[in-house]
C-alpha cells in the first residue's frame, strides 16, 4: 500500500527541506514528491509507504498533514505512450482520476474517489 500525504507549506526557501528532514528522521522513505503553488502557500504531495510514522514525525516538527489517502502505484516501462495507454484503460472503465504523478523507479501514482474501480481497471491493463 502507498499513501499520498498532502502538506500545506509556506512557499519559502527551505520549506521542502524541513518536511523531507522530518520524514527521513522517522525512517520513512519518500517515494515521490510534487509541489504545486506559486503564491505564498504551496501544496506538497508526498508518497510514503507508512503514513503513521511520517504523521508523527511531522507533528513533532510542527508540520501538519492536511489530507491523507491511499493511492494506487503501478510499475511501468519507461517508454512513450505508457501513460496514454493506462489512462485510456482507466477512462474506459469510467473512473475519474483526481491525482496523477510520477514516482521513483518508473512508477506512476493514481488517485480516484473510487479506489476499488481504479484498482480493477488497472488490473485489467496489466
Amino acid at each position: 500500500m502507498a499513501y499520498d500525504l498532502v502538506i500545506d507549506i509556506e512557499n519559502v526557501p527551505g520549506a521542502l527541506a524541513d518536511v523531507a528532514a522530518a520524514i527521513s528522521d522517522a525512517g520513512v522513505n519518500i517515494a515521490a514528491a510534487t509541489c504545486i503553488g506559486s503564491g505564498k502557500q504551496a501544496e506538497l504531495h508526498i508518497l510514503v509507504p507508512h503514513p503513521g510514522a511520517a504523521r508523527h514525525s511531522l507533528a513533532i516538527s510542527h508540520l501538519a498533514i492536511s489530507r491523507e489517502r491511499e493511492v494506487v502505484v503501478i510499475d511501468v516501462e519507461d517508454r512513450p505512450g505508457v501513460l496514454a495507454d493506462l489512462t485510456r484503460t482507466i477512462a474506459k472503465a469510467g473512473v475519474d482520476l483526481d491525482l496523477v504523478y510520477v514516482a521513483t523507479r518508473n512508477r506512476v501514482v493514481f488517485g480516484a474517489a473510487d479506489l476499488g474501480a481504479l484498482k480493477a481497471a488497472l488490473q485489467s491493463a496489466m
